[in-house]
């Protein structure tokens, strides 16, 4: 009897065009027995006809398609619940646009052998962000400070997005409470794993600006995540997580 994947990889797209085969084609190339999920958010560019290219062809498992730009953190969940369903023993997530690398995915699945959530930290080993402008550095560097100092998780690197969790340990989180997008979806899944007591391991990644591509970052991503860390703090506090 053959064995079944591995684990999925969950990758949202808003206008990855330029991206998407290539990273597909990459991770494959890796022969780490890993399929992959596109949640595209109708892109404009013609991304979700691409994925739909890529499954034809056998290089991605499934393709979401969603009726237009709804937001990372729930392109995720969706991502998620599809994931669960079909029983992989790891899922992935990962941003489109080579900000995250795939051969850093075997370090993935070495250390999620001894933990429920493995994270991908830039700021463990010092700063290893290459290709960022001063100022988009300092505002990831400094609103991670202010998240760790608000919420006390004992994270380096709160709002990174390469991440791998065991389905045994997703599946405890429920998705249907996660209200928020942005990078302050990472923080508020992050703070719940830690909450229920997920063994959360950080390891250390090279992060490289996009080469291809428009960044999605904007002011209100930003004030959303300012926000988030309080509300997660009541939240628990109140007993009403997005769990159970």
């Amino acid at each position: 009897m053959t064995a079944g994947p591995a684990g999925v990889v969950v990758i949202p797209t808003y206008n990855e065009r330029e991206n998407l085969e290539r990273l597909v084609d990459e991770i494959r190339s890796l022969n780490l027995n890993l399929d992959v999920l596109v949640v595209d958010d109708n892109s404009p560019d013609g991304t979700g006809s691409l994925a739909e290219r890529l499954l034809s062809e056998g290089k991605v498992a499934h393709v979401i398609h969603r009726e237009g730009k709804l937001g990372l953190g729930s392109a995720y969940v969706a991502g998620f619940r599809w994931a669960l369903a079909k029983d992989y023993p790891l899922v992935f997530q990962m941003d489109a646009d080579f900000s995250h690398d795939p051969h850093a995915l075997p370090d993935f699945i070495s250390a999620i052998e001894q933990a429920d959530l493995v994270i991908g930290s830039r700021y463990i080993n010092g700063i290893t962000v290459i290709n960022w402008p001063i100022g988009r550095l300092l505002l990831s560097y400094f609103a991670n400070a202010y998240a760790r100092f608000v919420t006390r998780m004992p994270l380096r690197d709160t709002t990174g997005g390469f991440k791998c969790f065991r389905r045994d340990a997703l599946k405890r989180i429920n998705l249907d409470r996660i209200s928020s997008e942005g990078y302050s979806f990472q923080i508020e899944m992050n703070f719940i794993a830690l909450h229920l007591g997920f063994r959360v391991k950080e390891i250390p990644i090279v992060f490289r600006d996009r080469q291809a591509g428009t960044s999605k970052m904007n002011f209100r991503i930003n004030r959303e995540a300012a926000w988030m860390v309080w509300k997660l703090r009541l939240l628990a506090w109140a007993g009403r997580l997005g769990h159970g």
